[in-house]
């Protein structure tokens, strides 16, 4: 990490994730980045870097993984501190969410149970994957990394087998004062006001 003292860097969005990581790495290293660009899509960067157009950025896990096997010889993946913030997260109208109560917690419950499942057998997704759905229309190459990729995935703990929940919440909200998109001490907000928990917490009882 202390080689990118000074170093410019490519990013997704000013003010997005990346950026507030790129923050974070700046106040855990002691560092300062250089010039910061801007450039949406994980795999636009991961083009960028291959024609020589940038030699840092920030990727998702997919495509840190093919720039490694298309360059690893040129390019290689610096250890990342433990993040608790949520990659993906669900939104829905709140009146809309009480209204359809039943329905949103089938959802929720649907979706952790997935994640607990994988949390216990990685390759379950490949051993399910419907060929006639989405995933099972991805490319050959793609399917045959699918048990790799999630492996690796929930080793890291990007799926969470209790949804996140208020820890990945308060992390938000560090992630966001630190991108600058939330003012104040996000020590002294609660996630509740912030937060929908009842669905999540209906899949934890």
């Amino acid at each position: 990490m202390k080689d990118l003292d000074g170093k410019p860097i490519l990013l997704h969005s000013r003010g997005g994730g990346t950026d507030s990581i790129a923050n974070v790495i700046e106040e855990r290293e002691g560092i300062k980045l250089g010039e910061r660009s801007y450039v949406p899509g994980s795999s636009n960067r991961v083009v960028a870097l291959l024609a020589g157009q940038a030699d840092a950025t920030i990727l998702d896990l997919s495509n840190k993984n093919k720039i490694v096997a298309e360059a690893g010889d040129r390019f290689h993946s610096l250890p990342m501190f433990e993040v608790k913030a949520s990659d993906e997260a669900l939104f829905a109208n709140l009146d809309w969410i009480k209204a359809n109560e039943d329905d949103v917690d089938l959802f929720v419950q649907s979706l952790a149970s997935v994640w607990q499942d994988m949390a216990k057998d990685p390759t379950i997704i490949r051993r399910e994957t419907n060929p006639d759905g989405p995933i099972g229309q991805l490319p050959a190459e793609v399917l045959a990394e699918l048990d790799g990729f999630y492996t690796d995935a929930v080793a890291g703990g990007l799926y969470d087998p209790n949804g996140g929940g208020r820890a990945a919440a308060q992390a938000d909200l560090e992630w966001y004062a630190g991108a600058g998109q939330l003012e104040g001490d996000p020590a002294t907000l609660n996630p509740e006001d912030f937060w929908y928990f009842k669905p999540l917490d209906a899949v934890a009882k």
